[in-house]
């Protein structure tokens, strides 16, 4: 099943509608890759439709979350992102704190200790994010320089 299909199976399960606005924001949302914040979904989804409103782009976005086609991540200065799984393997995110670059990563050895966990505490595994914020090798030059000045 599509993402389309399986987010208006998930909106009619909970008594709502796949609408012309709805749609549009996801088909802007899975033409991107990364992280995005409402603000950027809001600018791709006015490109196909200038008439689309932040809440509802705010709202969608949720419902789509919700739907299991994104995942929400929060960043070290409060900002939220979403990225669609549609076609993305399972990972973890490094966040800079500075510049707000994010690095995704796998490492298998993680995930056995992650999945370790869960059987010691007894957790029905559903799924899980980790991310770790540091400072980028960029903003750590950046911040030496400002040392040395």
């Amino acid at each position: 099943m599509n993402e389309f299909a399986r987010f208006a199976s998930y909106l009619r399960s909970h008594g709502q509608k796949m609408t012309r606005p709805r749609e549009i924001i996801l088909r802007a949302f899975l033409q991107t890759e990364g992280h995005m914040t409402t603000e950027e979904i809001l600018r791709e989804a006015r490109r196909i439709d200038p008439s689309i409103g932040q809440a509802t782009v705010f709202r969608t976005i949720r419902l789509i979350a919700d739907a299991g086609l994104a995942r929400e991540a929060c960043m070290e200065d409060g900002a939220r992102t979403f990225e669609h799984l549609a076609n993305h393997a399972h990972h973890d995110h490094l966040v800079c704190v500075r510049c707000g670059k994010v690095i995704e990563f796998y490492i298998p050895e993680i995930e056995q200790q992650q999945s370790l966990i869960f059987l010691y505490y007894g957790f029905l595994p559903k799924g899980h994010t980790m991310q770790l914020f540091g400072l980028c090798p960029q903003c750590q030059e950046e911040e030496e320089e400002k040392k040395g000045e």
